[in-house]
């Protein structure tokens, strides 16, 4: 197994590390990527660092270069996610949708389409949500209800959304629904793309037990829109949403997600060595085997996301195999979390304070833990599709 980068590879990282260095003002760094949840300026301050990145070129670099991007590789594209972490930048605020509408978009839209909407993706003027799930259809993508029906150049949009990242802030959303009413389950489902400030549209935040409110129920009420912003032909949005969750779970997701359990692994071990209430027990052979099962754990997902990466470059698109990655990273990180709670104890509990750990982020670590066994599909449903698609398993 080979674990070295050709020089051209390393050429590109050193270059994206210089430019990062260059462009990214002090005040804006952190130890990490940071997000919204993290701090009410940082719309504002992410906005700004989207339209930075967008005019270096710097913010869709996967694209190709006739569409604004670099036509990087798989591979360099990890490497800048890396510099990302490395010099502590705000997490740009398109980057999401410029990895799963983005690619369907270049694949799938008109030239009017990608005309109209690629530019301001890229350069972060226009934010977008994707309209997946719904109260009754989340695992059960397929089973969603929210309906479009063609009345001459529109459809008339009505249903519910719910679990949709920053819709309160959203411009656009890629919305799926059906469209074809007596089509078969997986059949007769398109996607639109809706303009968030269309009259009947509502945005209700929830608050989540983190006491963050990024994820949002969003209904339609008589949408009124434009035939023109289908993307792809009628009833074709299962194929396409397909694609989407691929990218999703995919080997970029794991080295994001397995980033940030490093970085919990790190702050576990430093602060448990800092702490006089479990410095001792480090002395502990127990809790001693499970730090060393944790370090495993996150070394085995980092090898494995460099498996994915290989397939990924291999066949130029995510496969079956990110459904292994997205269960793989999700639970590792919930017995990390587990670990610190049973750590640290009443201290980890704590989220303000002089007693706080980590200025309060391990509680919350471990409650937004919680939510990436179903977050981007459920551990159940992509146990289901390994069995099924991976290890050939009757259904």
């Amino acid at each position: 197994m080979d674990f070295s980068f050709s020089p051209e590879d390393l050429a590109f990282r050193d270059e994206a590390l210089r430019w990062l260095d260059a462009n990214l003002p002090k005040e804006w760094r952190r130890d990490h990527c940071w997000t919204r949840v993290e701090d009410p300026m940082w719309i504002e301050v992410a906005r700004a660092w989207q339209r930075k990145l967008s005019d270096g070129g710097w913010a869709a670099i996967s694209w190709p270069k006739a569409e604004g991007g670099r036509g990087a590789t798989v591979v360099e594209r990890w490497f800048f996610d890396l510099a990302l972490d490395e010099v502590g930048a705000p997490r740009p605020p398109a980057q999401s949708y410029v990895d799963l509408i983005g690619p369907a978009m270049l694949q799938h839209g008109t030239e009017g389409q990608r005309r109209r909407f690629l530019g301001k993706m890229v350069n972060g003027e226009e934010l977008w949500c994707q309209g997946f799930s719904e109260p009754g259809a989340g695992s059960d993508l397929a089973g969603l209800r929210t309906r479009a029906e063609r009345r001459g150049d529109e459809y008339v949009v009505n249903g519910q959304k719910v679990w949709t990242s920053h819709a309160d802030i959203a411009d656009w959303c890629f919305l799926l629904c059906r469209t074809e009413a007596d089509a078969p389950k997986h059949k007769g489902i398109s996607l639109l793309l809706v303009d968030m400030k269309t009259p009947g549209i509502s945005v209700r935040p929830l608050r989540q037990m983190t006491d963050d409110a990024e994820f949002c129920e969003v209904f339609f009420e008589d949408v009124r829109v434009p035939a023109a912003n289908l993307l792809g032909a009628p009833g074709s949005g299962w194929n396409t949403a397909m694609g989407i969750v691929q990218h999703e779970r995919g080997p970029m997701w794991t080295f994001v997600f397995q980033r940030k359990i490093r970085r919990s692994l790190t702050q576990l071990l430093t602060l448990a060595k800092e702490h006089p209430a479990t410095r001792a027990k480090l002395h502990d052979p127990a809790v001693r085997q499970r730090l060393a099962q944790a370090h495993i754990e996150v070394e085995i997902l980092r090898l494995s996301g460099y498996r994915s990466l290989t397939n990924l470059l291999r066949m130029g698109h995510p496969g079956n195999e990110s459904s292994m990655e997205k269960v793989l990273g999700s639970e590792t990180d919930q017995r990390l979390q587990d670990l610190a709670m049973s750590l640290f104890g009443p201290y980890g509990a704590l989220r303000d304070g002089d007693l706080s750990l980590g200025a309060g982020t391990i509680p919350r670590q471990f409650l937004y833990a919680r939510s990436e066994t179903i977050m981007g599909g459920t551990s159940e449903i992509q146990r289901n599709v390994i069995a099924q698609r991976i290890l050939g398993l009757p259904r």
